[in-house]
């Protein structure tokens, strides 16, 4: 199989030990993540060759950014570097009926100023047989929108595999601006995933109301009628509290809809869930196993993601198949 590329923003992440609110906080765990990151690391540890492309500030700050990817294996050889800052976000974990809370600290970031022209797509997708990339990329500017749909005119002229993650972020842009950029660019992609609010919020699928499921179905089977994209997988989170949840998603391939398993989960760590899903039905399609194999490897991703402390997901695939083909756990390995 080819490299697996991906394209996105980088950040460090700042959040106070335990459940501390931001205000109290007299110090900070860092983290160096972001969604397409996020997937690449996770894709890395399941024996996948992957390849990430952004944009560095070149000091101190963007080394150790370039330095977490290679430590979990993503070649970082397409980065490029300049500007003055490494985007930051800081995260208050919620927990009851206390909900977490994000705040960006991006503006002006490295990859917030990035023009096309940094980006050479022809050299970057040799010997890559799929491409990833997120609604929030785009959204950080109008450089980042245009070289994101570079790389997919360049991805679909290849005959490569396009995914996308929806993720509609409220605090990056409006839901206008955010249709205007990312519909079109549904003419390249193959593969989507989110949630039916995402549907909505990115891709204008409007549903009456109805239960989660039928929702999730009811968006994937729209996104293909509307936009005739082939796989749409849609999660499913039901919660009882911040950080107890019921999980599960649906796989629909244009035929046929597939449910996965579903887990009752307390996290440990509310960030990245679908960042691991996507890199699970990455590896899933990519494995030819089939539609219910890949959904029901997704979710066991995702729901082992948030037994982890962090953004990524750094089970491997010898740890994840099991969930996935039992629908059980283990409590200790001897």
């Amino acid at each position: 199989m080819g490299n697996i590329v991906a394209f996105g923003e980088m950040l460090m992440r700042l959040s106070p030990p335990g459940y501390q609110r931001l205000i109290q906080a007299s110090s900070f765990d860092a983290i160096y993540a972001g969604s397409e990151a996020n997937v690449l690391i996770s894709l890395a540890q399941m024996g996948c060759q992957t390849k990430y492309v952004t944009r560095l500030p070149e000091n101190p700050l963007g080394e150790a950014a370039r330095n977490a990817l290679r430590h979990w294996g993503v070649d970082t050889s397409h980065v490029a570097w300049g500007g003055k800052r490494l985007g930051l976000y800081y995260l208050e974990q919620g927990a009851a009926l206390r909900a977490s809370n994000v705040i960006y600290d991006r503006a002006g970031s490295a990859m917030a100023e990035a023009e096309p022209s940094m980006f050479d797509w022809d050299t970057i997708l040799k010997g890559a047989d799929w491409f990833h990339f997120s609604g929030i990329t785009p959204a950080l500017g109008e450089g980042c929108a245009e070289a994101a749909l570079q790389a997919l005119r360049a991805a679909k002229k290849r005959g490569i595999t396009v995914s996308c993650d929806l993720n509609y972020r409220a605090k990056l842009w409006t839901v206008e601006k955010c249709r205007s950029v990312m519909i079109p660019m549904m003419e390249y992609v193959d593969v989507v995933l989110g949630t039916s609010e995402d549907a909505d919020d990115v891709l204008d699928i409007q549903l009456p109301p109805m239960g989660m499921r039928d929702a999730s179905i009811a968006a994937a089977e729209a996104i293909h009628k509307r936009y005739g994209i082939t796989i749409s997988a849609m999660m499913q989170r039901e919660s009882r509290s911040v950080i107890d949840k019921g999980w599960s998603a649906v796989l629909y391939d244009g035929g046929a809809v597939y449910d996965s398993q579903h887990y009752e989960l307390h996290t440990v760590d509310i960030v990245g869930t679908g960042d691991a899903f996507a890199a699970g039905l990455i590896y899933g399609l990519r494995s030819g196993r089939g539609p219910q194999f890949t959904v029901n490897y997704a979710l066991a991703a995702s729901a082992l993601e948030q037994t982890m402390v962090g953004d990524y997901n750094m089970a491997s695939a010898e740890e994840i198949l099991p969930l996935a083909e039992t629908e059980g756990f283990q409590d200790i390995k001897r």
